[in-house]
């Protein structure tokens, strides 16, 4: 037995203390990557059960997932598209499109129009994401979607913080670029309407930003990079059971590439989770400057002079893990505690990489 564990309690928790600090400002629960690995549907109703019922999505499949359950409920696209089927689609799913550059306002306003409809859209600004969007010097081509494209009701503008939560100075950067194309647009007479920009790490650190809306997903988890002030709780964790007890002597080797060798005699135990199922999987580095290579060598030095140890918990005890991690599998040193074949393991894992493991809501 193997699941994804989440801990409703601590969900309401954050839920709640994210909308007391939000106060009267409205709040879009983005349901990207499976609701952030926790399951769209269940993730989606709790937040609406408890006050949060305006969403948005990455994929046209979520919104689907989304207009099923909630006929009603705002659903915004992030991402900016003029595939003419995926924008069909997304229309007859009453979703808020977002459109990011002029041709795909000219794209989504000529399907409105032979469709004798007006799509609601917000206006993507791209600050230094780098993705989708106009960018801010762009005046003329914002101006020209409010001012030409009659088939479109543009109701928002937002733009997306690249570094809230590692810099504060180009997070205000990016706010003031915004904040200088909003008075603007203001000052040629156009009503821009819900203008929104921070996301969880944005909406923690710099509450001068909410605006008229922000953006929640990691934050409803619990999982930021840094030490938040409103008490948010980690949500979740993978449980297994205990598959298999040994004992092994002085000198016998343990996980691919004999990367642990027994100094005794020692009990250890093997228990049914990998990197397969998220326990350990980390995000390949994708980025190689100096300061990025420099800080994985100083990372690596750290581990040199303070050896780090994987721990998962068997009955209430913290146990060390042996060797290397294999794809379902994993070995601990159980040689000081009481425990039998069934018993419960706890692991830290984030929900983001998790496969092979049923979510369930306790």
């Amino acid at each position: 037995m193997k699941a994804y564990v989440v801990e409703r309690e601590a969900l309401i928790h954050n839920i709640q203390a994210i909308r007391r600090f939000a106060g009267l400002v409205p709040i879009w629960g983005v349901m990207k990557g499976n609701g952030y690995g926790i399951g769209l549907v269940p993730l989606s109703k709790l937040l609406y059960e408890n006050g949060i019922d305006r969403f948005a999505v990455t994929e046209l499949k979520e919104a689907e997932q989304l207009r099923e359950l909630f006929p009603q409920a705002p659903i915004l696209m992030l991402r900016s598209t003029a595939d003419p089927a995926e924008i069909q689609k997304l229309l007859d799913l009453n979703v808020i499109l977002t459109v990011g550059s002029y041709e795909t306002a000219v794209a989504i306003n000529g399907i409105a129009a032979d469709r004798s409809t007006i799509a609601e859209v917000h206006l993507c600004i791209d600050t230094g994401m780098g993705r989708y969007g106009f960018f801010p010097d762009d005046v003329d081509k914002i101006a020209s979607v409010y001012e030409y494209m009659k088939s479109l009701a543009v109701t928002g503008i937002f733009t997306h913080f690249h570094s809230a939560f590692c810099s504060e100075k180009a997070t205000k950067q990016q706010f003031e670029k915004f904040q200088t194309l909003l008075e603007q647009l203001h000052a040629a007479g156009y009503e821009t309407g819900m203008a929104h920009c921070c996301n969880s790490h944005a909406f923690l650190r710099h509450p001068e930003m909410h605006l008229d809306g922000v953006r929640i997903g990691s934050a409803f988890l619990g999982r930021l990079s840094f030490k938040e002030r409103l008490g948010l709780r980690k949500i979740g964790y993978a449980e297994c059971t205990l598959e298999e007890l040994r004992t092994i002597n002085k000198g016998q080797t343990v996980g691919y590439g004999a990367g642990f060798k027994a100094k005794g005699t020692m009990r250890v135990a093997v228990i049914s989770l990998g990197w397969y199922n998220g326990f350990t999987a980390e995000r390949e580095n994708d980025l190689f400057r100096a300061r990025d290579c420099l800080r994985g060598m100083l990372r690596y030095f750290k581990w040199l002079l303070f050896p780090k140890k994987i721990l998962v918990s068997v009955n209430g005890h913290k146990c060390r893990v042996l060797g290397h991690v294999g794809m379902v599998h994993a070995v601990v040193d159980v040689n000081d505690i009481d425990c039998a074949v069934g018993d419960r393991v706890i692991a830290e894992v984030n929900p983001l990489t998790i496969k092979g493991l049923k979510v369930q809501y306790r």
